[in-house]
């Protein structure tokens, strides 16, 4: 079992909430150009400048600046090391939300000049690799979570590098195979980065929030090599164009994520804590959703269906079903956590303060996680079966959700 109970570090809490509040001035931001923009979605136009510009503030302004808080926070905590330069931290703070504010809109609105806003992001994320890779080495002890976090950055120092290609194609052309190089930037990128970032802090979170103890962690490292080859073999396969390769990938991606929700089950079954907090939950029917596009999409490549319209809305529900809706539960526990730690943890026992629990309305919660749940699933149909109104009015509860989310994690702040 891994060492340590609580998420409170040395970290400077300005630091972690500045990408946080960010994010989610970006994820309604995000939500809001989508509904704008929901002809498109319903023609099922994915690759559409304003259809990026969305997608960009989802993955990189909210779900990206989100992961990078909280590793500013865990990282520390679970690999037992400080922080290597806390002012260098705020300095790629400032420089990757300009980046990806630029980015994102020039994308939309001057593709080919989104290389301009790219090469500033760019930098910003070198600077956090960098941060990550000086503070993550100095562990003297390596542990199973160190595979995931360093495999998920170097995934996401490769989801750059082909987004910058990506970028300099539509500035100037030339390099390689454009739809090659996309499909490996959103597989390097999604399934990558994200993925392996949540496998490896899950196994951190998950036995905190649930109370588990005595739990074997057995099945971790095989499911990071084995989830590590599966991203290997799927990325072959568009260099190539092998069938075989594709679908050898397909089934290490669905098994390495198999040995992960083992891993998840056997800690649950050891937790002592019966009833878990409703957002902690919203987080582990993540864990199954992710599970299940593995399923679907090992059984879409065993019967040979290549519909785009399909595989894009497939992706959608693993980018919203898993990456966003494991982020949207994990932080209704991270945000009131370490604002109590910051304000409060001094002065118990000299004064009355409020519990963690005071925190956060937890009926206001659990509305708002059933509303992105009824908003994901409504806009998933309507999408595949191209029903304009529908999705209309479900990516509008989506981004009114997202909006009211947001409100309710900065209410935390104001306590």
């Amino acid at each position: 079992m891994m060492p340590g109970t609580s998420m409170k570090s040395d970290t400077n809490i300005k630091l972690p909430l500045a990408f946080i509040l960010y994010a989610l001035i970006a994820l309604v931001a995000a939500q809001i150009i989508l509904f704008v923009n929901n002809d498109l979605l319903a023609a099922g136009n994915f690759r559409i400048p304003d259809i990026w510009m969305g997608a960009h503030f989802l993955l990189l302004g909210y779900a990206v600046m989100i992961a990078m808080g909280a590793m500013y926070q865990l990282v520390p905590v679970a690999f037992l090391t400080p922080i290597w330069n806390q002012t260098f931290g705020f300095i790629q703070f400032l420089v990757t939300a300009i980046g990806i504010t630029v980015f994102a809109l020039l994308l939309g609105l001057k593709p080919d000049q989104a290389i301009y806003g790219g090469i500033m992001a760019i930098i910003g994320i070198i600077m956090f690799v960098i941060q990550m890779a000086k503070t993550i080495l100095r562990q003297q002890k390596r542990n199973s979570m160190t595979l995931f976090v360093l495999g998920a950055i170097t995934c996401f120092f490769l989801t750059i590098v082909a987004g910058f290609l990506l970028a300099w194609n539509f500035a100037f052309g030339g390099v390689g195979n454009h739809n090659t190089i996309l499909h490996t930037h959103i597989v390097l990128g999604v399934a990558g980065w994200f993925t392996l970032l949540i496998f490896g802090f899950s196994y951190k979170l998950v036995p905190m929030f649930s109370l588990s103890h005595g739990y074997s962690m057995k099945w971790a490292k095989t499911a990071f090599f084995t989830y590590i080859a599966g991203l290997l073999g799927l990325i072959g396969s568009f260099w190539t164009g092998s069938a075989l390769l594709s679908g050898i990938g397909w089934i290490l991606l669905l098994a390495g994520f198999s040995f992960f929700f083992f891993d998840i089950r056997e800690i649950l079954a050891k937790r002592i804590k019966k009833k878990l907090d409703r957002p902690f939950s919203f987080s582990l029917l993540a864990i199954h959703i992710g599970l299940g596009v593995h399923i679907i999409a090992v059984g879409l490549y065993l019967f040979q269906v290549s519909n785009q319209l399909i595989w894009s809305w497939l992706i959608f529900l693993y980018v919203m079903g898993w990456i966003i809706f494991s982020i949207l539960g994990y932080l209704y526990k991270i945000v009131p956590f370490l604002w109590w730690t910051y304000k409060y943890s001094e002065r118990i026992g000299k004064e009355k303060v409020p519990t963690l629990k005071d925190m956060v309305n937890e009926k206001v919660a659990v509305i708002l996680l059933v509303l992105f749940i009824i908003s994901v699933a409504g806009l998933m149909l309507s999408g595949l079966l191209q029903l304009s109104i529908f999705l209309l009015i479900f990516q509008a509860l989506l981004a009114l959700t997202s909006l009211l989310y947001t409100i309710s994690i900065i209410r935390v702040l104001l306590v």
